[in-house]
């Protein structure tokens, strides 16, 4: 199975809200499990509160953000026009207030890369059986 989603939406503080509805519906169309719709809205959420926090939109003033279903996998990208930084997940505590978007990407993702080549472009995957 194979199927695709790509928006753009404003580089603001409401766009992980207005991406995760449109990711679940997505999910839910393409008969993905309860738990990783659960999950791909926790990550896509991370990713976009990332780029909007920290990174630079593109010139149209916006966030590029794609979901797609490939066979076992849903691959989930967020671009922005930011270049540099670092993106490693760092630790924290339960009072931790900030800080905590790449350490839970980290960790409900099955895998998950940075692609600095043309801005940045952060990647997640989760397995969309339930069995792994």
């Amino acid at each position: 199975m194979r199927a695709r989603d790509s928006i753009h939406l404003p580089f603001a503080s409401s766009t992980p809200s207005i991406a995760r509805t449109k990711l679940a519906g997505f999910l839910t169309i393409n008969r993905a499990p309860a738990s990783v719709i659960d999950d791909a809205l926790i990550v896509i959420s991370e990713m976009i509160a990332n780029a909007v926090s920290h990174g630079v939109p593109t010139s149209d003033g916006t966030v590029e953000i794609s979901w797609s279903i490939n066979g076992d996998l849903l691959e989930l990208s967020v671009h922005d026009a930011g270049e540099g930084g670092s993106l490693q997940p760092i630790d924290f505590d339960e009072d931790s207030l900030s800080g905590r978007g790449l350490s839970i990407i980290n960790r409900v993702a099955d895998r998950w890369w940075v692609d600095m080549s043309k801005g940045t472009r952060v990647n997640a995957e989760l397995a969309l059986s339930q069995d792994v």
